[in-house]
Parts: C-alpha cells; structure tokens; sequence
C-alpha cells in the first residue's frame, strides 16, 4: 500500500523455486548410475567450429550440441528430476520493503535466485514492487500532492484547517483571503529516499474554496448584506435571486 511504501513494510512471498533434486542429488542420473563424460565436448561444454570466411579461417565457439552445456551425457536419466537435477518446490520467501520504494523498483534477495551451473552458487531473486494507487494522495519521485476543500468562510477570513498527510494529519494555517488553487508546501512530510530515509520529500497541497450550495435566510441575508457593502447597491429579492442558493 501507499503507506507501506512511506514507512517500509516486510512482505511473505509463496514462489515456485528449483531445489537440488533428492533423488539424484543433483547429478540428474538415476540412482546407482553415473553421467558420463561427453565425447563431443570432452566434458568443456563446449565446441569450436572452424570456418572459411572472405578474412581466412575463422574459429566459432559454441555450447556443445549434444550435452546442452553440462560436460555430461545421463542414459539413465533420474525418474524424479527427469535429467535436470532439480525439481520444483514451493517456498516462502520473506522479503524487506524499505521505505520509501516506489512502483517499478525492485528489492534483491541474495541467494533466492536459480541454482548455479554445475554446482556454482544460487542466483539472486529481483522482487519487482507495485505500489498500490492511494485514494487522495500522488506521488512523483520523493513528493506527495493532494487537493484539500476549506470552507468559504476559512478562505475569506482565513483560519486553522487539518490537512491529511501520510505521516498524519498537520495542522496548518490559512491565510485571510487565500484563492481557490493556492498551493501550500509542507517541507518535510513526504516520501522518504531509499538513499538516506533522514531525507524527505515534500507534500503538496492545492487548496479548494468550497461554495456553498445550501443557505438558511440568515445566511443568506448576511451574503446580501456583505455583497452590498462591496458594490453599494441593495440585492433584488425576488424570486430568480432568491433561488440563487438551494
């Protein structure tokens, strides 16, 4: 989730991983058999082909045929791993998810990866991270925006409002007069860097004026009160005017 990825979260993975068969013991031969050196090869893996060419006589190496690599020919292949050496389990993984992650990126498990060839060491496992869409926050690179309604009144003579971020709820100040689309900057409360996690982005606020849309009489008579001070005229109350609020 959007919150996992501010604060780093550890995950459990169910995976498919190749495991050294127990049968065989990795050799891919049945039981009381042997793999035997490939004659093509000679047991390297590979093989050089010569060739003319417009340049004179050109050398290519390719993986041998016949052995696919391995040095070794199975007759007798295991009944398990079918001449692999490996066979399918499923695991659980535990994996870190450092704060401050952001969809595309991936986390390396050391080690949790495919065998190694002819007994060479595992792999790595690269886990690739989503991070889920949050329903009021954006992200873009370590910066957070949001879009925050205040009330007409708040945005007119100014006041204190409570805006959501993902590290909590920050109390800030509105000044008298504040437009609708007037951003604010919260430094400090964003996402984290996967660098330095004492290193933070910033949240940006872009501020809404609510307009009312339902008004009581009084209400109503104040707005009319206060309109005709800015324009010196007295508001019409007839009907059209008076539906202008619902």
């Amino acid at each position: 989730t959007f919150e996992e990825a501010f604060r780093g979260v550890d995950k459990e993975l169910d995976l498919n991983l190749k495991e050294e068969c127990e049968t065989c013991h990795g050799t891919g031969a049945k039981p009381g058999t042997e793999a035997t050196t490939c004659p093509k090869c000679g047991g390297k893996g590979q093989v050089v082909y010569t060739q003319q060419s417009l340049f004179g006589m050109v050398r290519n190496v390719t993986t041998c045929p016949d052995c696919n690599g391995t040095g070794k020919i199975i007759k007798d292949k295991c009944p398990d791993c079918y001449g692999s050496g490996y066979i399918t389990k499923r695991k659980k993984i535990q994996v870190s998810i450092p704060a401050g992650i952001d969809s595309g990126q991936s986390v390396r498990i050391r080690g949790k990866g495919e065998p190694g060839i002819n007994g060479g060491p595992r792999g790595d496992l690269l886990v690739e991270v989503i991070v889920a869409q949050h329903p009021k926050f954006q992200r873009q690179d370590m910066n957070v925006f949001s879009t925050e309604s205040i009330s007409f009144p708040t945005a007119v003579l100014g006041g204190e409002v409570r805006i959501p971020t993902v590290a909590g709820d920050v109390m800030v100040d509105v000044k008298p007069g504040t437009q609708s689309g007037t951003k604010i900057r919260l430094k400090g409360k964003g996402m984290p860097s996967l660098r330095s996690q004492s290193l933070m982005g910033d949240h940006y606020v872009t501020l809404v004026v609510d307009v009312p849309t339902k008004l009581n009489e009084e209400q109503k008579a104040a707005l009319c009160a206060y309109d005709q001070t800015m324009t010196g005229k007295e508001r019409p109350k007839d009907k059209k005017h008076k539906g202008f609020f619902k």
